[in-house]
């Protein structure tokens, strides 16, 4: 028996894939560089948008 695998919303690198418009909104809404809001993704290991804001808002309570 084989076994099927699960399509995942990550891409080649593993790291979960996030669509570029939510990228630049998140940036535009948080005044950060989309570059930045990459990394948080990549760093947290999840894509969704909740997870990231809370990522972002504890960066901007460290500056």
């Amino acid at each position: 028996m084989q076994q099927q695998s699960k399509t995942t919303n990550r891409a080649p690198d593993g790291t979960p894939a996030i669509p570029e418009e939510e990228v630049a909104y998140l940036a535009k809404r948080h005044r950060i560089s989309p570059a930045i809001v990459r990394e948080i993704v990549r760093r947290i290991g999840s894509g969704e948008r909740s997870a990231v804001e809370r990522e972002i808002r504890k960066g901007m309570m460290r500056r």
